[in-house]
């Protein structure tokens, strides 16, 4: 069974289980995040003459949207600016970029998700639609930054898709995406 910490204490990083940001790079988790997935699917409503309810009709799929909440915590000598770097590079992945070629602005990033198989085989492209963080005053704190040892990153994340990687049914049940 692989263990959570090296010795002394430092947490060991969960190498499959991550966010990457294009400008930050690849953030490697070292607590499993809580995770609920979500997805639905749009019927109406079809009457017809003589039958005792509607016959539901097919229209689309909505959304699949993740919700991750991700603990950071301080166990080493440099976990509170590594944590601070986080959290500023997961802000930043709701703001748009600087633009080119005479655009003000260009779309925030498009990101890549990944832990084990709990989503899919391989990783998902996602897009992180809103982040809350709040900072415990019940825990210890540095006292340069006023970083807790010790918080939670609330994200929530919609997939997105190439249209020729749309998935429908098989694609799901044999890659998980």
């Amino acid at each position: 069974m692989p263990k959570a910490t090296q010795p002394g204490g430092p947490l060991i990083s969960l190498k499959d289980c991550y966010v990457t940001v294009p400008s930050c790079g690849k953030i490697e988790f070292y607590v499993l995040p809580e995770i609920s997935d979500t997805k639905n699917a749009e019927y109406s409503d079809e009457s017809a003459i003589g039958r005792a309810s509607p016959m539901k009709t097919y229209q689309y799929s909505g959304k699949r949207g993740i919700s991750l909440q991700i603990h950071l915590i301080v166990t080493a000598p440099g976990d509170v600016q590594k944590n601070l770097n986080i959290l500023r590079c997961l802000e930043s992945a709701v703001y748009p970029r600087e633009g080119t070629g005479g655009a003000p602005f260009i779309p925030p990033p498009i990101c890549r998700l990944k832990c084990g198989k709990l989503l899919a085989d391989n990783e998902l492209c996602v897009i992180l639609m809103q982040y809350s963080v709040k900072f415990p005053t019940e825990v210890a704190w540095d006292e340069s930054t006023f970083t807790p040892y010790k918080f939670d990153i609330d994200t929530t994340w919609e997939v997105v898709y190439k249209s020729s990687d749309l998935p429908g049914q098989d694609r799901i049940i044999n890659l998980g995406v």
